[in-house]
């Protein structure tokens, strides 16, 4: 089997824990998923089965969405509610500067990654180094707010909201750093990943009635093709003659579709179809004025 499922990921599980409850429930050996979301946050996580396991470095890119609230007047040392107390503050704030805080920022922003997260120093996980007592200086990285939407503001003290944003963006830290931004601390007291590239909360499938569906259902109905994920790519469809050469690996002039190939650049990954099959992910080369396909996976 070879696809990708939509999973609605329960609180209280890792993206490992859906990995294996998947390999599990399927009987399939590759599975992978797209990018870890917090044991502690519920919502989408795609995941990949069969040769759809080669693909996933494409969606860590994609953009995600997250419906979160944050709650002002105190931070914990993991910058959500499940972690210990460090500070609080009674400072008040008003609606107009919340709404004014959280349009600041917009845009591409500056974040310290936090001490309880996956990246990596000196070949440690920092949250192990954390739960050591270590605390080390970390560089801040640079991601991009998209969009970032109040939806709910309860007695100036908690923010329900919703955000669009570049991978790599935490939102434990967005909370912490817009609570700083208001002159107090702000703390992530929920979080739901509602989005992630095309892969939607409203078509996604909860681990139980996964479960139903490989025991009494069609479990294939509800796995996307392989191609769907990657819809954001430019396509291109080649002859079927050309067939053999592209999964051999050969190059093939893009001009040899009779298509406008003026939206292709140079190094573009793109959807490789012939005869209107999927065959994999290619990758423009243009040399000496001429445009050319050069497979990057073979997908079939």
């Amino acid at each position: 089997m070879n696809g990708l499922i939509n999973v609605l990921k329960p609180t209280g599980m890792t993206s490992h824990d859906i990995v294996s409850f998947i390999r599990k429930t399927l009987k399939i050996k590759k599975v992978g998923h797209t990018g870890t979301l917090d044991p502690n946050a519920a919502g989408v996580l795609p995941i990949c089965l069969g040769k759809a396991t080669r693909i996933s470095e494409y969606l860590v890119d994609k953009t995600k969405e997250y419906r979160a609230e944050i709650t002002l007047g105190y931070k914990t040392d993991t910058q959500d509610k499940y972690g210990n107390i460090v500070c609080r503050s009674s400072n008040e704030v008003t609606e107009a500067e919340i709404v004014k805080a959280f349009s600041s920022f917009i845009g591409e922003i500056e974040q310290v990654p936090p001490m309880f997260s996956a990246v990596k120093h000196k070949g440690k996980k920092l949250y192990e180094l954390a739960r050591s007592g270590i605390e080390i200086k970390r560089k801040p990285r640079k991601v991009f707010i998209h969009d970032i939407n109040i939806v709910n503001i309860k007695n100036c003290k908690k923010i329900l909201f919703d955000v669009r944003c570049s991978k790599g963006t935490y939102i434990r830290t967005l909370c912490n750093d817009i609570g700083e931004c208001l002159n107090t601390y702000g703390c992530m007291t929920f979080l739901l990943r509602t989005r992630v590239g095309n892969f939607h909360i409203y078509d996604s499938f909860t681990i139980e009635e996964i479960e139903e569906l490989s025991r009494y259902g069609d479990i294939s109905s509800i796995v996307k093709p392989i191609d769907y994920a990657l819809e954001k790519f430019e396509s291109v469809n080649f002859e079927g003659k050309y067939y053999k050469s592209l999964v051999n690996g050969g190059s093939i002039t893009i001009n040899k579709t009779k298509v406008d190939n003026c939206r292709y650049n140079h190094f573009d990954l793109i959807r490789v179809y012939c005869n209107s099959e999927f065959i994999g992910v290619g990758k423009v080369i243009i040399d000496k004025g001429k445009k050319y396909v050069k497979m990057e996976k073979v997908l079939i």
